[in-house]
């Protein structure tokens, strides 16, 4: 399955760990393997798609600018407390929707190809203006050229 202008098929699975804290012991979910679904799909995988939204851009912007893009992993959590892959998205408002819901969220560094992919969505569908309030190191000089335009007026 090849992706497509704005979905990227992946198969994801994870690994539950045990971790020991004192005398106590702790289950953890962590990511097993990240695989395209262009390549065969790895046993107790499950198929997801990282599907690219236009009114998400802004977000996907701030994410590409950061050091470390990264993507997250939404996941379902059954009755058992096993954690099942849900959703992938490189958005961070869905992420922190889902966290806020106390829906389990994992994140993992973005791969290059999948950047180069988002930076072609986004040139594709055209940049949106982000807020200064959401990105405070934005250059000042467009803020005060447009508050010096207003006060002339």
């Amino acid at each position: 399955m090849q992706h497509t202008d704005n979905v990227w098929p992946v198969y994801v699975s994870l690994n539950k760990v045990e971790k020991q804290v004192g005398r106590w012991s702790s289950v953890q979910w962590e990511l097993g393997e990240v695989v395209p679904a262009s390549c065969e799909q790895p046993e107790g995988s499950k198929l997801v798609l990282l599907e690219l939204h236009r009114d998400e851009r802004a977000s996907y912007r701030l994410n590409l600018d950061l050091d470390t893009p990264q993507l997250y992993l939404v996941c379902d959590e059954l009755v058992d407390g096993t954690w099942v892959p849900a959703a992938l998205s490189a958005c961070q408002n869905v992420a922190a929707g889902a966290m806020e819901g106390d829906t389990p969220v994992l994140s993992m560094p973005m791969p290059d190809a999948v950047a180069c992919w988002m930076e072609a969505f986004i040139t594709r569908h055209g940049e949106v203006e982000i807020c200064a309030h959401r990105r405070k190191h934005v250059n000042r000089r467009k803020e005060l050229a447009a508050d010096q335009r207003r006060k002339s007026l």
